[in-house]
């Protein structure tokens, strides 16, 4: 129970990463504030965690928005007066070639994988330096920000290259607060978003999604995807006292897709 007495913030935690996330970091003791723009799926992620015997709450809301980040950090210190973890998770994409997308595509996936999590960070961090206790920031990347050709499209690869960047500047401008910003790269993780672009790969290349199941492992070294799970027990390293002293750097959990 290493998180005892921490409350932690996950955003798209509705599903998929974010809900394991947001059940492995309760299960190590934290208090879960789980947001997404689902909201019954989402109340039904804290409803698991409190039945579970740890402390949760729900907040429907949309993390593109600021207003709706503002109420969400709102809603997490009226529920237990501080944060301390916060997991940037919130995202979107879709299965597209280059010469196919469009401004609309680019506007919205931008808007939740760049802006939303900039400015969920520039959020929570306030309070971080305002309780002068420190924090753990953990923005959910992925190897496609480190240019793996196989990612759903290059808007998506884009916005996850602005997720590391922003990870490494604001390791360095908050580190004075004793704030570490880390970022996971997860490769290719079994969720519901990676099985609908799944479906769209396969109908674009005219092969069953068993074909490109196994055209998809064989070339993953270590010889299969992640699940949630694998990205959540990151997730919990980075936001315990094992990490204290790492910050400012994006972990790959790919299976050796990307060794950089």
């Amino acid at each position: 129970m290493s998180l005892n007495g921490k409350v932690a913030l996950v955003t798209g935690a509705a599903q998929g990463m974010g809900r394991a996330i947001a059940l492995r970091l309760a299960g190590e003791g934290a208090s879960i504030v789980a947001t997404d723009i689902n909201g019954g799926l989402v109340e039904q992620t804290s409803i698991d965690i409190r039945e579970s015997g740890s402390e949760a709450i729900a907040v429907e809301a949309d993390i593109g928005d600021i207003d709706d980040i503002n109420r969400v950090v709102e809603e997490a210190l009226n529920a237990f007066g501080r944060i301390d973890i916060l997991v940037n998770n919130a995202g979107v994409t879709r299965f597209s070639d280059i010469m196919d997308l469009t401004p609309e595509d680019w506007d919205r996936i931008h808007r939740v994988n760049a802006r939303g999590v900039f400015f969920c960070l520039q959020r929570v961090a306030r309070e971080m330096i305002d309780s002068g206790d420190g924090g753990r920031i953990i923005n959910i990347a992925s190897i496609a920000g480190k240019g793996y050709s196989g990612t759903s499209n290059a808007a998506y690869a884009a916005s996850k290259g602005a997720v590391i960047s922003m990870t490494h500047i604001a390791a360095h401008q908050l580190g004075q607060h004793d704030i570490n910003v880390n970022a996971i790269c997860p490769g290719i993780t079994r969720t519901a978003m990676g099985q609908s672009t799944m479906v769209q790969r396969s109908q674009d290349m005219g092969i069953s999604m068993e074909e490109l199941e196994e055209q998809r492992s064989a070339r993953i070294p270590i010889g299969r995807p992640n699940e949630p799970d694998d990205i959540a027990d990151m997730a919990v390293f980075l936001a315990g006292p094992g990490s204290r002293n790492i910050t400012g750097q994006a972990f790959n959990v790919d299976g050796g897709l990307v060794m950089h």
